[in-house]
This record gives structure tokens, C-alpha cells and sequence, in this order.
């Protein structure tokens, strides 16, 4: 389950990865925005963009309860989140900031299995000052 929050969706859009095994899934997009405001989406199987070797070596654990941030430099023009777990609940919040407390992009996200569907998307951070802090909202034994 994901909810996903973009400020300008030309400047940035928003793509993920979403694991399915065993067995056929549906994947359902529902835009709950004033009717001003319009996306267009595209969903797709197979040759699907995975996680670099930089971004697989480049992990680390986020306890329950704890946030992490990571800035970027202005020359980074996309950056690569993966998050995980070993088998338990995933719920965490993934914003991409630019300046202090301003959202660009947030994703809240659950899945019951975090090894089975790991959470993989790709953001695009143009201009500078981009910040990515990621939160994760489970509970400290997560």
C-alpha cells in the first residue's frame, strides 16, 4: 500500500517498483487530488528498473521509530531508494526535501513483507539543496 504526494509532477515524477510473486496481482492507481489536478499514470510487467550495485552495497538499518537523512549534491540529478526488510512489516515514510520542511515528494508505504516486497523507487532531484530523509514509522521492535 502506498500514498504518494508530488508538488510538480512534470519536474519530478514519481516511478516505483512494486514486487508481485507468486501468483497474478492487480495494482490499482486512484487519484484522491481536486479534480483540477490530473495525472497520467502507466503501469508495466516486466524489464522493470532495479536497484544499482552502489544502492544494494550502500544500505544501512533504520531502527523503528528512527529517521535518516541524506543530502545531495545540485550535480545529482536522480536518486535510487531501496528499503527492506528481513521478512517483517515495512511502514515508512520517504520524503525528498528542498530547503528546510519543504516537501517536493512523499511516499507513505506497507507492505507486510519487506523481503518478499522490498520498496524500490527512482527520484528525480532537480535544482539544489535536495534532501531525502527517510522515517521509519514502524514500532522500535521493526
Amino acid at each position: 500500500k502506498m500514498r504518494v504526494y508530488v508538488e510538480n509532477g512534470q519536474a519530478r515524477p514519481f516511478s516505483a517498483v512494486i514486487e508481485t510473486p507468486r501468483g497474478p496481482n492487480t495494482v490499482a492507481i486512484r487519484n484522491i487530488g481536486q479534480l483540477e489536478f490530473p495525472f497520467a499514470a502507466d503501469v508495466y510487467g516486466n524489464d522493470v528498473d532495479h536497484p544499482s550495485e552502489e544502492c544494494m552495497a550502500s544500505s544501512a538499518t533504520i531502527q523503528g521509530g528512527a529517521l535518516r537523512t541524506y543530502p545531495f549534491d545540485t550535480l545529482v540529478d536522480s536518486i535510487e531508494v531501496l528499503l527492506r526488510t528481513d521478512g517483517r512489516p515495512l511502514n515508512a515514510r520517504v520524503e525528498l526535501l528542498q530547503g528546510p520542511n519543504n516537501n517536493k515528494q512523499v511516499v507513505e508505504l506497507y507492505t507486510e513483507d519487506g523481503l518478499d516486497r522490498p520498496f524500490f523507487c527512482i527520484l528525480e532531484s532537480p535544482g539544489s539543496g535536495n534532501v531525502v530523509r527517510i522515517v521509519n514509522t514502524a514500532p522500535v521492535e521493526f
